[in-house]
């Protein structure tokens, strides 16, 4: 069985050594333990020093295309080098290589697909009280709306198995750890988690910039993935102020005219419902169409999926002959 680490960087030859150093070099039942590095366009000594720490294969993207594009680079890699296991982990050091067996378990006796590390937001020191509240938050969204138990999905410690990478296709630039939950949860893949520790960091964070960078960019990717995979309950979520609404007005209207109060002086009543039912079955309408645009998405998918694995299977098969 073979493993590859995989290990996203943008300019960072200062952490690195300490990051490949804390790796484990043997894993029970692992018979073949490699590294991937992912230069995503650093402008420093990150390619270098990680051909210097002897990491078995070193990918560089000319310019920066963010963590995202990175991970899925990556992710694409491996499967090509023949990995059964994928584990992600950053070059900050902010997640102890000690605890790559523990996610490596799971997926290595078939009880997950993906296995997360769960950093325990509430024992993390240098959180602050607001930082904790919106990763809770967040999480929690995460869950709701992938219909996954995650308690903390903005982890990037992660392990794969080879189907799950298969399955996966990133489609945001911002981060990858919320799409490929939802995207996991969607496709009925089973995902565990394991508690770890944290290192102290040993920089700022380069995706969330601040506060409201944070809050922003990831509601956005949660909101955006939400009607990318579920767009006809979206579209009927904003369908529904609409009809009901402009069905208040109609009763409004024909309140009146039962009772005789007035019933010719409530006619804007009918112009105006009329006109926020229209808005809301044409939404609907939307909705639909989306709907059915998912459904030629998910042959797509599968059909994207298939080629993959008949790429994987023939590679496995290349090297079956070499080996001979």
């Amino acid at each position: 069985m073979k493993l590859i680490i995989q290990i996203p960087c943008y300019n960072e030859a200062q952490t690195l050594p300490e990051t490949i150093a804390e790796l484990p070099e043997h894993i029970p039942g692992i018979d073949c333990l490699e590294t991937l590095i992912i230069d995503d366009g650093s402008d420093d000594d990150t390619a270098v020093i990680a051909q210097s720490l002897g990491v078995n294969h070193i990918i560089r993207h000319s310019q920066n295309r963010g963590l995202a594009r990175a991970f899925q680079t990556g992710l694409d890699a491996c499967l090509h080098l023949g990995a059964n296991i994928i584990v992600n982990t950053d070059a900050d050091n902010q997640y102890p290589g000690r605890f790559i067996p523990e996610l490596v378990a799971l997926v290595q006796h078939g009880k997950a697909d993906i296995v997360i590390g769960n950093r325990q937001i509430d024992a993390i020191p240098y959180f602050s009280p607001a930082k904790r509240l919106l990763q809770k938050l967040g999480s929690w969204t995460v869950r709701t709306v992938s219909g996954t138990e995650v308690p903390d999905a903005a982890s990037g410690f992660r392990a794969y198995s080879r189907e799950a990478a298969l399955r996966l296709n990133i489609l945001t630039r911002y981060s990858y750890t919320l799409e490929t939950i939802i995207q996991a949860g969607k496709l009925g893949l089973t995902i565990q988690s394991v508690p770890i520790k944290t290192n102290a960091p040993t920089r700022p964070s380069r995706l969330q910039r601040n506060m409201w960078h944070f809050i922003k960019a990831q509601a956005g990717t949660i909101m955006r993935l939400y009607a990318f995979y579920e767009p006809l309950r979206t579209f009927s979520y904003i369908a529904f102020p609409f009809l009901i609404i402009g069905l208040g007005a109609w009763l409004r209207f024909l309140y009146f005219f039962w009772t005789g109060q007035n019933p010719t002086g409530h006619i804007q009543s009918i112009t105006i419902g009329a006109a926020l039912i229209l808005v809301g079955v044409i939404t609907l309408i939307f909705g639909i169409q989306a709907d059915i645009a998912n459904k030629h998405r998910q042959l797509t998918q599968e059909m994207f999926y298939r080629l993959k694995k008949m790429e994987m299977n023939q590679i496995i098969k290349t090297e079956d002959a070499k080996d001979l």
